[in-house]
């Protein structure tokens, strides 16, 4: 922990040193703390380092997302025995390399806006600017800190909270527990919606960057997660009603399309290109979760595979289910010719995720829309962190949970006329919990995280996983809510601490 913590001045500020396009991130060399934080380029630069993790693959492309494959939608693909011990509750997993670095990359974005906020407001600059950068701040260290906090944080201890004048030699140790967390959250997202200016007042060379209603959206779900519904819906309403959002209404599969990277059901999401700079960037997830050395035309990498129980969640009719799942037989466009899906011979599931796809279905995809390296599968399709949909369904949620079944109805009815559903009346939870599940299916979202929080994870992993044909291909796993509603602090930030920073119990 005090290495991350820490993150050396002259060594930070070397990520610091870059351009705006893209939020593309290039080191150009190693300012002195001395002599930083003087201009207004000095602003930009360490605002551009709030994004520099963003590529990382074991950021926004596997890593985290090794968490949200522990649920009932997806399976390891291949042989993966780290990723199979995650997924099956073990704590061998400890150690490994997809998830010990998740804590150190996210204090480092939290290191990198605590500099921000303590510094730009001290530069003579242009003002509006000088207010979004700090906003930006605000955002991604609000953003971080929830990842961290709804991953390793409980009742029983929180992660540590690093103030702007913690003393960086020292090792901070848990917060109380997670609700401290998310009240700390909570003053960062309000803090960045009062600097932030909204979507639409942004210029496109700043498209991916932090704007009101993402600060919203975010608050409104730290709300839910904090089990405050008065104060979820409240959010959720400040974002539905400022008029800029919508869903995308021409199709679901629509929603995938990198044209509408910007429509107005984008909230937030990774900024993605397939060659930019000859290298990509952003997340890695669509090559990550294509089949298996995509049948020798690209080298998918096979991951996060459905399952039948996945597929057999959808309502009849639901137009979700096709445009999310590719299942044996099914007609797709890829490399411009339309092709039968079939799995690879060593896949764990006979199912594919589709709704990443479209980048791939182009004729000469590469380099325009498909990363020349298929190691670095980035396209142009930006990966969705958080969608208008989304912001409905926490709405939906709050409110029935605040006034019973049909408080919701509204909400969900506008996401089921586009699935091709027909409107219903008196909804409950149990289809709240649906709805959420089939519109969010393989999405940061994160559907592992909604069944701890439900409650509904020890019984939901006390069942087997299947393929198409009814063939066990994961077996059920015992989940112990009192220990499993956490996942294990990164052994290295406990030794790196001595000790101060503690493990969850029974990890």
């Amino acid at each position: 922990m005090k290495q991350n913590i820490k993150y050396i001045a002259v060594a930070a500020l070397a990520f610091l040193s870059s351009c705006t396009k893209q939020l593309d991130i290039i080191p150009q060399g190693a300012p002195s703390a001395q002599n930083f934080w003087k201009t207004q380029e000095d602003a930009l630069k360490g605002r551009n380092g709030l994004y520099e993790k963003y590529n990382d693959e074991n950021f926004y492309g596997r890593g985290m997302f090794w968490f949200i494959n522990a649920s009932d939608d997806m399976v390891t693909g291949r042989n993966k025995p780290e990723a199979d011990n995650i997924k099956n509750f073990n704590k061998t997993y400890l150690g490994g390399g997809y998830t010990e670095s998740q804590w150190s990359m996210r204090y480092a974005i939290i290191k990198r806006a605590n500099d921000i906020i303590k510094n730009v407001p001290g530069i003579s600059m242009d003002e509006s600017l000088k207010k979004a950068i700090i906003g930006d701040a605000y955002f991604n260290a609000g953003l971080v800190y929830f990842q961290l906090a709804a991953n390793y944080g409980n009742e029983k201890a929180g992660v540590p909270i690093v103030g702007l004048d913690t003393d960086p030699a020292k090792a901070i140790p848990r917060a109380k527990n997670v609700n401290e967390n998310y009240d700390y959250i909570i003053q960062l997202f309000e803090k960045a919606a009062e600097q932030l200016p909204f979507f639409t007042d942004m210029k496109a060379d700043d498209y991916g960057r932090a704007h009101k209603t993402a600060a919203w959206a975010y608050l409104s779900k730290v709300y839910l997660y904090k089990k405050d519904y008065a104060n979820a819906k409240k959010y959720a309403d400040m974002v539905i009603s400022s008029g800029k959002h919508e869903l995308v209404l021409t199709s679901f599969s629509d929603v995938f399309k990198a044209s509408n990277n910007w429509s107005k059901e984008y909230i937030w999401s990774v900024v993605c290109t397939p060659n930019g700079g000859g290298t990509g960037w952003g997340s890695k997830l669509p090559g990550v979760m294509l089949t298996n050395k995509g049948w020798t035309l690209y080298n998918g990498w096979g991951y996060y595979l459905p399952t039948k129980e996945l597929y057999d969640s959808y309502e009849t009719g639901d137009k979700r289910r096709e445009a999310t799942i590719l299942k044996p037989g099914d007609k797709f466009m890829f490399f411009g010719q339309e092709r039968s899906f079939t799995k690879d011979g060593g896949a764990t599931s006979d199912y594919q995720f589709k709704k990443y796809m479209e980048p791939f279905s182009y004729a000469n995809p590469i380099p325009t829309h498909v990363n020349p390296n298929g190691d670095n599968g980035t396209t142009d399709l930006n990966v969705p962190l958080m969608r208008f949909a989304e912001v409905l369904l926490i709405k939906a949620e709050a409110a029935i949970m605040l006034n019973g079944a049909g408080a919701g109805d509204a909400e969900l009815n506008r996401i089921r006329v586009r699935a091709g559903l027909t409107v219903k009346s008196g909804m409950t939870m149990t289809d709240l919990k649906r709805e959420r599940r089939n519109e969010l299916a393989g999405e940061w979202a994160d559907r592992h995280r909604d069944l701890v929080r439900w409650g509904d994870a020890q019984a939901t992993y006390a069942l087997p996983l299947h393929d198409s044909q009814g063939r066990e291909i994961w077996a059920s796993r015992a989940f112990n809510p009192q220990v499993h509603d956490v996942w294990a602090v990164p052994q290295s930030e406990i030794d790196n601490s001595g000790g101060v920073i503690t493990q969850n119990p029974g990890w």
